[in-house]
């Protein structure tokens, strides 16, 4: 079974799937979303970036009720981050049925959490600790939970989450279908299974070998207020036929692309909120060009057939290596070159060494590109289209004004004039972005696809949030004095 129509799924799902961009499925898609509907406990072992959130979200979105009126599916994921991918996902594939996800986590305000419960998502995408705190509050009841995921479970337990999972899997019931997601199969992992699994069948997926020989990569370490003006110059340098250029959030996303309008470059953003008229009509305009830029987040960019696309910008540094390699995929193709750079802020650099490890692919450095650069870019642009003029001989009606203005100036001069008047000089237009944190440090390790991932360390919110859940219901017993 390799595409998604032969998996006879109801028309609101089938719909999304086909909106999203999706016709065959990924190795872990094939094997995982039929046991999945069959209602089968498994285990998958894959890679982040090989579509799991996919393989579990498309049949949780089948079995579920639009009408049920409670939480009925539950997602556990090491990182907030994590969490809103998934939930941004799984709204997706859910927005023709009327299933709605829910993400809840560390850091952001719990009364808006508590609010949002109220309207009764059917799914719940959650970091430990905070879902214990609701545990904690009763605003999250788990007593009709009906699927349960597991995401990235390895990473979980390797951030000291154990005792959080296990009460959680606790407080469900017993008669449920769970699934569970690991890079690797550590014995943590294999003895949670075997505690809270009923039967698991087990799904492996070999990875396969990290290449994009054609894309060249650079990076450039910066600090996260130079940014904008780093991909500013870089555009007005390189001018790329049809860039994409990548960032972390939707709120990012809509800022950056206003802010290119702003100082004058064609550019569009796309990302999990936009209604599917609005994401078809900025597709069309980039496809066929009317669109130089495309800025899109991770989700947004997932599925789309994109051919063409010269250069990538990686604004801000991917979450994992695996989507790096999805990221600059998007270019280079057909045997043709094309261009990867990527922003990394000082805090940020053990990213990149992991990524590099990796795909066993060393980017080149290169400096910080000033305004004197960018004007040249411009220069050489203008003289190329001047002397493509020339070639096309698209000048005779312009020829008797130039004889007559070279007999009162001399030809370096009057050139001189036309480059000037026809070069884009680059634009300060001041603009203002809103600053995202850098990634948690990550120490760049020995890995290989096929070798342990290494997970963020744990947040203080997300362990101090737990440690309390856990103590005001009992899970941990009060320090003795």
């Amino acid at each position: 079974m390799s595409n998604f129509s032969e998996l006879n799924l109801s028309s609101p799902v089938e719909r999304a799937v086909a909106a999203m961009g999706f016709e065959e499925m990924t190795p872990i898609q094939s094997r995982a979303i039929p046991l999945a509907l069959q209602g089968a406990d498994f285990i998958g072992q894959a890679q982040t970036g090989t579509g799991k959130t996919a393989a579990f979200g498309i049949p949780i979105t089948e079995k579920l009720r639009t009408d049920a009126g409670y939480v009925a599916a539950l997602v556990v994921t090491p990182t907030r981050e994590l969490a809103i991918q998934v939930a941004e996902e799984l709204n997706r594939i859910g927005q023709y049925k009327r299933i709605r996800a829910l993400p809840i986590y560390g850091g952001q305000d719990i009364e808006r959490q508590i609010r949002a419960l109220r309207n009764k998502p059917q799914i719940v995408v959650g970091t430990p600790g905070r879902l214990m705190d609701h545990m904690r509050r009763q605003t999250l009841r788990l007593q009709r939970i009906e699927i349960v995921v597991l995401d990235e479970a390895d990473e979980m337990l390797s951030m000291g989450f154990v005792e959080d999972i296990e009460t959680i899997l606790q407080e469900v019931p017993k008669e449920r279908q769970t699934m569970l997601f690991s890079a690797t199969m550590p014995r943590a992992v294999q003895e949670l299974s075997r505690r809270f699994m009923r039967e698991p069948q087990y799904i492996s997926i070999q990875p396969k070998e990290v290449t994009v020989p054609n894309t060249e990569q650079h990076y450039i370490e910066l600090p996260e207020k130079f940014k904008f003006d780093a991909l500013c110059r870089l555009l007005d340098i390189q001018s790329p036929d049809a860039a994409i250029v990548f960032g972390r959030t939707k709120r990012r996303v809509d800022e950056l692309y206003e802010a290119l309008s702003k100082r004058g470059y064609s550019a569009e953003g796309i990302h999990g909120d936009l209604a599917q008229t609005r994401r078809d009509s900025v597709m069309r305009r980039f496809r066929n060009g009317t669109v130089d830029i495309l800025v899109a987040t991770d989700v947004a960019a997932r599925g789309l057939d994109i051919s063409g696309v010269t250069h990538i910008y990686n604004f801000d540094v991917p979450q994992d290596p695996e989507s790096y390699v999805h990221r600059i995929g998007r270019t280079g193709r057909a045997g043709k070159s094309g261009l990867a750079v990527t922003f990394v802020t000082p805090r940020e650099i053990g990213h990149l060494r992991l990524i590099e490890t990796i795909t066993n692919k060393k980017m080149k450095r290169q400096p910080l590109p000033s305004m004197a650069d960018a004007l040249q870019g411009q220069l050489r642009l203008t003289a190329d289209r001047l002397l493509e003029a020339v070639a096309a001989k698209q000048y005779f009606d312009y020829q008797p004004l130039a004889e007559e203005l070279l007999e009162e100036t001399d030809s370096v001069t009057l050139l001189a004039a036309a480059l000037k008047m026809l070069t884009k000089e680059p634009d300060a237009t001041p603009v203002v972005l809103t600053e995202e944190m850098p990634l948690p440090s990550r120490r760049p390790r020995a890995a290989s696809f096929s070798g342990r991932r290494q997970g963020y360390g744990p947040r203080r919110t997300e362990r101090a949030e737990a440690s309390g859940a856990r103590r005001e219901k009992g899970y941990w017993p009060q320090r003795k004095n």
